[in-house]
């Protein structure tokens, strides 16, 4: 019997595998030990990639161009993110994640500022530096339960982020210019321009590439029925149309036929077209006119017709028979014995006088204007000879010297509204109709303030020939964002036509970081890169 036992259990295979289990015991908690400690060291990896993408949106938020940019941005990185880590334990138990604070404006360190985003400029100065690459100091992880505890480790992790500045100026017209003075003035060094005239012209072909001179129109990213010229319409018209958003450093250009857009314009004045009653582009009062809305034009008629641009014995706003303002010189003033009809505010001398090439022997430009027009004219004109203007003018601000815009913003003065004969609220009969000072066909908009006026534009000045614009392009880079005065309504009349856009430039636009002035406002969003 108990042999028969003996030999039943050295032939039985019951648990077999517990041997093989007990010797592969060994194995698997190595295989387990080792799948931790690399896990621990991949989320150490991750919590520094964390740290360091957070360092370096902190650190663009900063990137805004004026003083003490990159110190802004280093203090940033270092003092706005507090992140920790819990899978590091070297020695010493700090589980703080830190960036040395390094705030000069160049790309060596642990905060490098450049000025593109390939990378291969560095950054010089607060002005030009516009991408910042962040990296966080270095951890270790030791390795708990891989089978040679805490004799090896992770190594030296570390982490680096690249970032920048995403920004947008919003509620402005979407028009761009091309720079009149790209080759010898690529940057468009605004105080050069000031108080001058700048004939923009609208393409003659719309295959054609956009030159010095031309003006256009920018992609808004909105879309209203009637397609992309309905939008144009609005936003170029329409006195709260806040869709137009466009990039400060890389906008869309928009192809357009000029005609309807700048009948949008032209609402500016007092002006009204069927193109801006298309598709509610105007209507219920969206489109109003500027408190001050001289021009070289005069009303003829009543009724719906006589606020359209009208010709020949048809009602509406036309050229007055005689009195234009006509120059015989590029540079000299209008004899005084010459009699004219209520002038709006007129073109440079060279311009008014030879649109083409008047100003080219002057600026060596024929698109940009020397800033002289003719002040004794236009003052005797709609004040009367009698009408001391140098002094009205040095009185309120200190010369005679004047631009068409100063002349504008004296006029709204409440006490020089009514100045006989020709204040802005005065009419006067003149053959074939009446000119008018203030608006006529519609009420104004809001009451001008600073830099909140419908006879004010905020264009996108773009060098044209070296981002070869030509119908819609998206990434264009701007030179300058600049304010311009709208001198005169786009019309067809003597020397001029219906696709010119003649404004005087005021100043440089500050688009600063998430600045709100006037009817401008920018908004910048930091971004990661990589």
């Amino acid at each position: 019997m108990r042999a028969r036992l003996l030999t039943h259990l050295a032939r039985s295979q019951d648990a077999a595998v517990a041997p093989t289990v007990a010797l592969a015991l060994f194995g698997l908690i190595a295989v387990g030990g080792i799948a931790f400690d690399y896990s621990r060291m991949a989320t150490l990896d991750t919590e520094l990639q964390a740290a360091a993408d957070q360092a370096a949106l902190a650190a663009a938020s900063q990137l805004d161009g004026k003083t003490d940019t990159c110190s802004r941005a280093a203090y940033a990185a270092v003092n706005l993110v507090a992140n920790r880590t819990l899978f590091a334990n070297e020695s010493g138990g700090n589980r703080n994640i830190t960036v040395p604070l390094e705030t000069a404006c160049d790309a060596t360190g642990n905060v490098k500022f450049w000025q593109d985003k390939a990378k291969t400029t560095a950054a010089t100065s607060d002005a030009n530096a516009k991408f910042v690459d962040v990296t966080v100091n270095t951890r270790e992880a030791f390795f708990a339960l891989t089978p040679v505890v805490a004799a090896l480790s992770s190594g030296a992790i570390g982490a680096t982020a690249f970032a920048g500045l995403g920004s947008a100026v919003c509620k402005v017209p979407p028009l761009m210019m091309c720079n009149p003075k790209e080759i010898g003035d690529s940057a468009f060094t605004t105080s050069n321009y000031i108080g001058k005239g700048i004939l923009l012209v609208a393409r003659q072909n719309q295959a054609d590439a956009y030159g010095p001179g031309n003006f256009g129109f920018l992609d808004t990213g909105y879309d209203v029925a009637g397609g992309g010229t309905a939008v144009l319409r609005r936003a170029l018209g329409q006195e709260n149309f806040v869709a137009n958003c466009s990039p400060t450093d890389g906008v869309t250009t928009e192809p357009g036929a000029p005609s309807p857009a700048m009948d949008a314009i032209n609402t500016r004045f007092d002006i009204l077209s069927a193109n801006t009653n298309q598709n509610d582009t105007c209507g219920s009062g969206q489109c109003p006119p500027s408190t001050n809305v001289r021009k070289d034009l005069v009303k003829q008629g009543t009724g719906a017709n006589s606020c359209t641009l009208g010709s020949g014995g048809s009602p509406g706003w036309k050229e007055p028979d005689s009195g234009k303002y006509l120059p015989t010189s590029p540079t000299a003033d209008l004899d005084s014995s010459v009699p004219l009809s209520p002038m709006g505010h007129p073109r440079d001398k060279c311009h008014a006088y030879d649109p083409t090439s008047g100003c080219t022997s002057l600026t060596g430009n024929s698109r940009v204007g020397d800033g002289d027009w003719d002040r004794a004219a236009y003052f005797r004109s709609n004040f009367g000879a009698g009408f001391n203007w140098q002094t009205a003018m040095t009185a309120e601000y200190g010369t005679s010297s004047v631009s068409r815009y100063q002349v504008y913003k004296w006029e709204l003065k409440s006490a020089n509204r009514t100045i006989s004969p020709g204040g802005i609220s005065v009419s006067r009969a003149v053959s074939p109709g009446t000119s008018y000072g203030a608006p006529i066909c519609a009420a104004p908009g809001r009451e001008p303030s600073g830099d909140l006026d419908r006879r004010i534009l905020t264009v996108a000045v773009i060098n044209c020939g070296a981002e070869s614009v030509n119908g819609k392009k998206a990434g264009v880079g701007v030179t300058k964002w600049i304010d311009v005065f709208l001198v005169e309504p786009s019309v067809a009349r003597t020397r001029t036509t219906a696709n010119d856009l003649y404004v005087e430039v005021i100043k440089e636009r500050d688009v600063g970081s998430n600045a709100t002035t006037g009817g401008t406002v920018r908004r910048d969003v930091p971004y990661l890169i990589e």
